[in-house]
């Protein structure tokens, strides 16, 4: 089997999905190998590394992308569609539900698309959970940049001083995101409120905050109630391959204080604010409804060298078995990541992306027979 590394083109998207000690990993379970030449460069990894660790470095992402299994990090963008082939599979976060177009493109070109962020293990999401955390731990970071006035923030320290409240921060959604929001929140000393509707994940997420935070079951009312008293809201609620829904309406927004922030970690899904719209790292505040909003998409990007060793870490496994059964026999010999199957041979073959668009939807194990 051939691995091909392509550069990410997202605008600011640092990460790469593989190191040099996984390239060495691969090579050594029989599989080559293809990297795009500076495809780990912004993530702190050279292409003498990844030579030196047996891979082969390309000059093209054409040639990248011509091998029998690519690996990325982000979703390809329109200018990466004529790369797109029903002899290849792609592996990759896809978010699907967010991007008719990019789902049209694959199953006209019949692509076997596995999305990173719908592989399961033990019921939980193994390579979506690394970038959560991350996106979490900086949605505070986000947050707190936000509120400085020269962002167009009220001009709130989360911390407080020995003369000052600290700030309220609003966490919608106690999974590994939420949590990671609220314990550095509560760490810093802002006042947190976590909302979500199960209760034994709104237990544990206070734990993680040295029982510190308040928890409230997670309903519109609820919700609204809230905002208002809110200086950072940080959205993470994420249904696996779905649409995030949408829990903040406009009135919710307009509702908040004139200069509170609000950091939608669900963007790459759709967002679950009314008022979100998708922001990149070059630009990535706007106010709407007089509160400041951040909604970049790619947000672990914004630290590539922790993200893409976390991220390596997660798929590296997925990529070993795949080079040693082939595609198709890895698929077949694990559920979890016959999980990740979006598209197969012009079939949408995961349920959240066919409720999305309203199309049929085919059922992974009898896609790949």
């Amino acid at each position: 089997m051939r691995i091909g590394i392509p550069r990410e083109t997202k605008p600011g998207e640092c990460r790469v999905a593989v190191t040099p000690s996984g390239v060495r990993a691969i090579r050594d379970s029989g599989a080559a190998i293809l990297l795009e030449t500076g495809a780990g460069a912004a993530s702190g990894f050279g292409d003498r590394e990844y030579s030196d660790a047996g891979g082969t470095i390309v000059p093209t992402a054409s040639e990248a992308w011509s091998a029998d299994l690519v690996v990325k990090v982000k979703e390809p963008l329109p200018a990466e569609f004529r790369f797109f082939s029903k002899s290849s599979t792609l592996f990759t976060f896809l978010h699907l539900a967010a991007f008719p177009q990019l789902t049209e493109e694959l199953l006209a070109r019949r692509v076997t698309a596995i999305a990173y962020e719908t592989v399961l293990s033990g019921g939980a999401l193994p390579i979506l959970r690394p970038m959560s955390e991350v996106a979490g731990i900086l949605s505070i970071q986000a947050g707190a940049r936000g509120l400085e006035r020269g962002c167009g923030g009220r001009g709130v320290l989360l911390a407080g001083t020995a003369g000052s409240p600290p700030g309220n921060v609003a966490v919608l959604g106690a999974g590994v995101a939420g949590r990671n929001a609220a314990r550095i929140a509560a760490a810093i000393g802002a006042n947190v409120t976590i909302l979500d509707v199960n209760l034994e994940k709104l237990a544990s997420a206070n734990r993680e905050c040295g029982g510190k935070a308040r928890t409230i079951p997670s309903a519109p009312e609820a919700v609204a109630g809230v905002l208002k008293e809110t200086d950072l809201l940080v959205s993470t609620v994420l249904v696996a391959g779905e649409r995030a829904p949408r829990l903040v309406t406009r009135e919710m927004v307009r509702s908040m204080r004139p200069g509170a922030v609000a950091v939608d970690i669900a963007i790459d899904q759709g967002g679950s604010l009314e008022t979100s719209r998708p922001t990149t790292h070059a630009d990535p505040y706007f106010i709407e409804e007089r509160v400041v909003h951040y909604c970049v998409t790619n947000m672990p990007a914004a630290v590539p060298r922790t993200s893409t060793q976390g991220l390596a870490a997660a798929v590296l496994p997925y990529l070993l078995s795949m080079a040693m059964k082939g595609v198709v026999g890895a698929l077949r010999s694990d559920a979890g990541l016959l999980a990740g199957l979006n598209t197969h041979d012009g079939h949408i073959t995961c349920m959240g992306v066919a409720k999305a668009f309203g199309k049929p939807f085919l059922p992974a194990r009898d896609a790949i027979g």
